[in-house]
């Protein structure tokens, strides 16, 4: 499908029945909702499994190794990048951030869609080996409700907060490159956007190019 908002997309559907496997990605700004919002999916389509990142980052409150992130030490995430076990990896905030082959593979193998949450970066390298992933960007209404996020959600000093609102600029920037843009101005909303966009999607992805690409 070409680039569109929801507002733009062809047809709808009440189902929340998907086809083949194949690979999802979902990017935004810090305090944008894309976490909530990913739950919310992924309750929705039974079908749908989260790819599960590795990060050198502390867990947050609430945060559990395995469900959320592979929690690992900086030696092991060198040595899966110095074996080649990640399909995209970067560093935000300090932090290194990677998608292994293994878990989307994990994923793929069950017969189930892959959702990645990733930044522009990791997105921009996921599509150079697989250019039929749907990608979606998740814009905040405005920077000034962004900004009122992150100090609501209280995890972040004011400079960490300063600093994630340059990275938004900066990722906001790259919004153009994905396929769907949906703003987060009401989370219900935006959660019938992002199952539209998935029903919609899910005749079209690429999954055997992705299960040759990523079965370990």
């Amino acid at each position: 499908m070409e680039k569109s908002t929801v507002k733009q997309l062809a047809s709808t559907t009440t189902s929340a029945s998907v086809q083949a496997p194949g690979i999802f990605i979902l990017s935004a700004p810090s305090g944008a909702g894309k976490t909530s919002l990913a739950r919310a999916l992924l309750q929705q389509f039974p079908s749908l499994d989260f790819s599960v990142s590795h990060t050198t980052r502390c867990a947050r409150n609430g945060e559990v190794d395995g469900r959320d992130y592979h929690f690992v030490r900086i030696e092991e995430f060198e040595r899966m990048q110095d074996a080649g076990e990640f399909v995209e990896y970067a560093s935000v905030y300090d932090n290194w951030y990677g998608t292994s082959r293994q878990a989307i593979a994990a994923v793929l193998q069950r017969g189930h869609h892959a959702l990645l949450d990733i930044d522009w970066q990791g997105a921009r390298k996921v599509r150079k080996v697989l250019p039929h992933a749907v990608s979606i960007f998740i814009m905040p209404p405005s920077l000034e409700i962004l900004r009122q996020r992150l100090q609501q959600r209280g995890q972040d000093s004011v400079q960490t907060i300063e600093r994630r609102m340059g990275q938004a600029q900066s990722d906001i920037a790259h919004q153009d490159e994905y396929d769907h843009i949906i703003i987060n101005d009401d989370f219900s909303t935006a959660v019938n956007h992002l199952q539209q966009v998935i029903l919609a999607e899910s005749d079209g992805v690429d999954s055997p190019l992705a299960q040759r690409e990523f079965n370990a």
